[in-house]
């Protein structure tokens, strides 16, 4: 039940920071370029997006983050495994689990940091150029999706120790569409 909510959760904030960051900087170039047109430079005049460039960057930085761990939980990283696949089963599934462990070790070590720096950052009067935001939020996702990444990596890790299987995408396959169904609609239409 906790790992359904902790998917849809962070599904969630990737497509919200997506799609906020993408409105954000539709609604600044139209204000930039409304305003050289006679009939809408008073409509657009006034409206100060100064701070839409900092938010958006802010914005696709936690959405790269969070979206790390999502591509370890659902194995869409992309991975060199040339030489791993010339191993044999066992030494195979050694060395992708020493991989995995790996990769969690070093998100743990980049999260403790990162926590140590917000830590640290907290205390003071340190904000944003544009927007004046505490500087500690905007470091803040160093550690939560460094964490999170962890966990995904752990997570992968123990499925991968008891069922051998990594998670992988299939590009072919869109959630919503049953292809079967589809094949046979083409096999009746010929």
């Amino acid at each position: 039940m906790f790992l359904r909510i902790l998917d849809r959760l962070e599904e969630i904030l990737i497509a919200f920071l997506i799609a906020a960051a993408t409105l954000v900087i539709f609604a600044a170039v139209v204000q930039r370029f409304a305003v050289g047109i006679p009939i809408l430079y008073p409509i657009f005049y006034p409206i100060n997006l100064t701070w839409a460039q900092e938010l958006c960057v802010y914005m696709f930085i936690w959405m790269a983050k969070f979206g790390a761990a999502y591509g370890v939980r659902t194995g869409i990283h992309v991975g060199v495994d040339v030489l791993i696949n010339q191993l044999n089963d066992r030494w195979r599934r050694k060395v992708t689990l020493f991989a995995l462990l790996c990769g969690a070790l070093f998100t743990a070590i980049v999260g403790t940091m990162g926590l140590k720096f917000v830590v640290e950052l907290f205390p003071t009067d340190q904000v944003s150029p544009d927007m004046e935001i505490p500087s500690w939020i905007v470091y803040a996702c160093i550690p939560a999706g460094s964490y999170l990444m962890c966990f995904r990596f752990l997570q992968v890790a123990w499925a991968f120790f008891w069922t051998g299987q990594l998670p992988h995408h299939d590009a072919a396959h869109v959630e919503g569409v049953d292809t079967e169904a589809m094949a046979k609609v083409e096999e009746g239409a010929r």
